[in-house]
This record gives C-alpha cells, sequence and structure tokens, in this order.
C-alpha cells in the first residue's frame, strides 16, 4: 500500500524484511470470503439440481449455508478484535503524501487558471518538488492566500479551497 495506515502486528514478521507487519489478518479475511464465495456456488448449483419440487440436495445446501454464515460471523470477530480496533493512522506519512502531490495544484486552478496550475503540476513532478514550494518560489500569490488554498482540510469540505 501507500504506508497510510499502521496494522497491528499479530504474528512474527517477515523473514526477508525485517520490521515488517503482515496484514495476516485481513488475508484470513479474504480467505473466509472466498470459501464463502465457493459454498455459495455450491449452494446455487444444488438448488437448480432440484426435480419436481423434490431437491434431494437441500443437506448440502443446508450445510454449506450454516457453515457460511458461522465462518464470515467468526471471522468478522477476529478481524475487529486483531486489526480493525488496533489500526492507526501513519498521520506524517499521510502529511507527506498530500503535501507532494502534484493533485494540489488543482486546488490553485480556480484562482491561477488551468494553464499556470498544470504547468506547476508538471514541474513539481520533473523537479521532484512540492506545489508549495514552486508556488511560493515563483510569487503565484501571496503566501497567506497560498496557504488557505492549500490547506488540505480546507479541499475537503464544500466549495473552493481558500474562499470563504
Amino acid at each position: 500500500g501507500f504506508g497510510e495506515i499502521v496494522l497491528p502486528p499479530v504474528q512474527p514478521g517477515s523473514s526477508i524484511m525485517p520490521g515488517k507487519v503482515n496484514p495476516v489478518m485481513a488475508e484470513m479475511l479474504n480467505q473466509v470470503c472466498y470459501h464463502v464465495i465457493g459454498n455459495d456456488l455450491a449452494v446455487a448449483l444444488a438448488a437448480e439440481a432440484g426435480q419436481l419440487e423434490l431437491n434431494v440436495m437441500m443437506p448440502m445446501i443446508a450445510f454449506d449455508t450454516l457453515e457460511s454464515l458461522t465462518i464470515l460471523k467468526n471471522s468478522v470477530r477476529a478481524f475487529t478484535d486483531f486489526c480493525i480496533v488496533g489500526i492507526t493512522a501513519n498521520v506524517e506519512h499521510c502529511e507527506y503524501l498530500v503535501e507532494h502531490s502534484s493533485g494540489l495544484a488543482t486546488a490553485l486552478a480556480p484562482y491561477i487558471g488551468y494553464e499556470k496550475a498544470a504547468y506547476l503540476a508538471k514541474k513539481a513532478v520533473r523537479e521532484n518538488r512540492t506545489i508549495r514550494e514552486l508556488a511560493i518560489e515563483e510569487q503565484i500569490l501571496p503566501t497567506a492566500q497560498l496557504e488557505a488554498i492549500l490547506d488540505a482540510h480546507a479541499m475537503t469540505s464544500p466549495g473552493i479551497a481558500g474562499k470563504k
């Protein structure tokens, strides 16, 4: 992934990557879901196999349906207890990803126009710099206005970032 979240360690990590936390609980839930999908297919095929309103496959239909309910219930509980409740945000890394995204140029477009915003985005990628750095360096807008526009929290609110 992008490293936005930190999973709780459930078992010893990788033998080839020290410090790595394997997503074993998410993998477990995937496996259970695949099993349930398999059971669903078996139930669907068995339901089609009935003749004359008599389906000799009812024991298997009941077994697979109940098994699916049980393993799904148990796996969701385990996933919640050993993964979900322990997930934390990697705030510092998330802030880095936002700050270094060329997508920030989009917030500037209503103020400086599409062409100039696209120019900044391409230059930021080419020079491995941030939109903020380039906009300040090139004095695109007053710094206070630029800071208000590029505020990530403001961008998640309705309207145009930086407008009151």
